[in-house]
């Protein structure tokens, strides 16, 4: 579950900047690290992170920093991208390439901002540290062969699925970058579910997560869909049948779903318009 690709290093680009380098920037840096990756290959400008591992390079502003880079990766909030554009400019070599992984800005904003770039959109979550977060990418100006070399980039992280339709990249920020919360979320709820059927919490905890890892692993790895293995677990008239009575009443957890993924895609469109709130 925990296994780390080890980049090929000569394919891997020389120097990486971070501008910005939250929960997510930090995620994505451990992933790299943790296959390989030289921590000086990285330069983090950033006013205030920290705990940030040795040997990676980091400056509090972009002046201190002193030097364009060929790859940049995006990582502020949002909504400080107008005023902060000119900041980050003098960062990027000619034809630089940004990688973006700000929520509901799309490559038209980005492009503007900076213009002489090539942009990139990327949607990874915090399972990036490990190299298990799903990476959706739109990348609709580059050549077949750059994206092949996006793709081993990105290939420790993580596994990247293309996307053609800019329009889906808010779905894919709500299913691939907020859905680990959900999950996370629904994973108490099983543990409370366990305390209230009987179990002492650190129980009920435990179980959670490891059945939750395991149903993880077989759905990553069976050739059978979800809904398949499903119907595997569950013997007619035993105790699983009764479970999923509840969950399937009335599409109670589909309908769950789609309404909280739906507010999150809709979250991202209100972002890519400048609303804060």
């Amino acid at each position: 579950m925990n296994s780390i690709k080890v980049v090929h290093l000569s394919a891997f680009p020389s120097k990486i900047c971070f501008y910005g380098c939250g929960n997510m920037g930090s995620a994505m840096l451990r992933g790299w690290l943790a296959a390989g990756v030289s921590p000086s290959t990285f330069h983090v400008v950033d006013p205030v992170a920290n705990g940030l591992p040795a040997g990676v390079t980091v400056s509090r502003s972009a002046q201190e920093a002193k030097q364009p880079f060929d790859v940049l990766i995006l990582g502020i909030k949002p909504q400080l991208l107008s005023s902060l554009a000119a900041d980050i400019a003098p960062l990027l070599a000619p034809g630089a390439l940004v990688i973006s992984i700000l929520a509901g800005t799309t490559t038209q904003t980005l492009s503007e901002a900076f213009p002489t770039a090539r942009i990139v959109r990327l949607m990874p979550n915090l399972a990036a540290a490990i190299g298990k977060s799903p990476l959706g990418v739109f990348a609709p100006n580059e050549t077949e062969l750059a994206k092949t070399d996006i793709a081993v980039w990105l290939a420790p992280l993580g596994t990247v699925t293309w996307i053609d339709d800019e329009a889906h990249m808010d779905a894919v920020t709500a299913l691939a970058g907020s859905g680990p919360a959900f999950i996370y979320r629904v994973i108490d709820a099983l543990t409370k579910g366990g305390e209230a059927a009987g179990l002492p919490q650190a129980v009920a905890a435990q179980l959670a997560i490891s059945m939750t890892e395991g149903a993880a692993i077989l759905a990553a790895t069976s050739p059978e869909t979800p809904e398949a293995l499903a119907a595997r677990v569950t013997s007619p008239g035993g105790t699983t049948a009764a479970g999923l009575a509840v969950l399937d009443t009335d599409t109670a957890l589909e309908r769950l779903m789609t309404q909280t993924l739906r507010a999150a895609r809709d979250r991202g469109a209100e972002l890519a318009k400048g609303k804060t709130k």
